[in-house]
């Protein structure tokens, strides 16, 4: 099986890897994830993916699978980077808060001349939240690396209404797409090849 090397330094990818049952390298991918003027975010998130997995390919040993992903939280069309500080965190809930966002997450993988590329959508719709509440979260340490300003894996699960479609995908990479690109390039996880 080929070497499989991720491009993100995200804890929780590497997590979703091995529930796959997969071990990877991590070899983050510094690049510049300004968005283009008037970039749809969907055009956004599968360049930021491109880019990551094109920087790590370029070093890689031949014949290994390079595979990026990068999450975005959209809602009106804007994409909601990670907060910067206490008021950004409070604008970017106040905005969540009662309403339904999009989570975007687009997937690249690199090997040698063969790429393949998925971009998946859920639809999260967060319960109403008040500024006492919004400031009791942006109190923990959960929400600052994350984009939306919250972890649905974690305490920010509990401000989530509902959801439509992957759930993984939320988390920050959505499996089974991950899995029918991985056995594309040879990589087999513990369920074998996809159906």
């Amino acid at each position: 099986m080929p070497q499989l090397i991720l491009a993100s330094a995200s804890p929780r990818r590497r997590e979703l890897l091995a529930q796959l049952g997969l071990s990877c390298q991590v070899q983050a991918a510094d690049i510049d994830e300004t968005p283009d003027i008037a970039e749809s975010p969907e055009h956004y998130v599968s360049r930021m993916a491109f880019e990551k997995a094109a920087l790590v390919a370029a070093s890689a040993p031949a014949g290994a699978v390079v595979l990026a992903a990068d999450t975005s939280v959209v809602i009106d069309g804007d994409v909601l980077g990670k907060p910067r500080d206490q008021l950004h965190g409070l604008a970017m809930l106040a905005r969540l808060s009662g309403r339904s966002h999009q989570v975007m997450t687009a997937i690249c993988l690199l090997a040698d001349e063969r790429k393949a590329e998925d971009l998946v959508v859920t639809e999260v719709t967060f319960s109403r939240l008040d500024r006492n509440l919004c400031e009791a979260y942006l109190a923990t340490d959960e929400p600052w690396d994350k984009a939306g300003a919250y972890g649905i894996q974690g305490l920010g699960g509990a401000l989530v209404e509902s959801i439509k479609g992957s759930y993984s995908n939320v988390v920050g990479l959505p499996l089974a797409q991950t899995w029918r690109l991985l056995a594309q390039f040879g990589v087999t996880t513990a369920l074998g090849v996809p159906p």
